[in-house]
C-alpha cells in the first residue's frame, strides 16, 4: 500500500495482495518510521456509505465502506473518491508503470494503457 499526500489531497494505491487482504481481513496498515515518531496509515472497513478519513495519534485512518471494498475486490472497478471535510480522498488499484522503474511491480495490476 502506498500513500501520496499533497496539500488537502490523500491518495491510497493498493496492490493485488493489498486488495485481497482488505477484502478478507477488513483492515490494512503500513508504517513509516522517523527518528522520534512513527507515522501509520491504515484502511479500515466500515458500515458507512462514504469514504472518510481522520488523523488520530500519528495515524491516518481511511474508513472505507464494505460495499466499496467488495466492489474493489470482485470487479474491474479501479477506485473510489470522495471528500472528508476539506480533504480530497482517492483509493485506487496500483497499476504497473509505463516507464522503466526499479521498484518491484510484480504485485501491481496490469496497466490498461500498456497495449495502446
Amino acid at each position: 500500500m502506498k500513500i501520496r499526500i499533497k496539500g488537502n489531497s490523500l491518495r491510497y494505491r493498493l496492490t493485488k495482495s493489498d486488495v485481497e487482504k482488505l477484502g478478507t481481513a477488513g483492515f490494512l496498515s503500513e508504517s513509516s518510521h522517523f527518528i522520534s515518531k512513527t507515522l501509520e496509515y491504515t484502511i479500515t472497513t466500515t458500515t458507512n456509505t462514504s469514504l472518510s478519513a481522520d488523523f488520530i495519534d500519528n495515524r491516518i485512518v481511511l474508513n472505507m465502506p464494505e460495499k466499496m471494498v467488495q466492489e474493489l475486490v470482485n470487479t474491474d472497478k479501479v477506485g473510489f473518491s470522495d471528500l472528508s471535510g476539506p480533504v480530497s480522498l482517492l483509493i485506487e488499484k496500483d497499476f504497473t508503470c509505463l516507464d522503466n522503474v526499479e521498484e518491484d511491480q510484480s504485485d501491481n495490476y496490469p496497466n490498461p494503457h500498456l497495449n495502446n
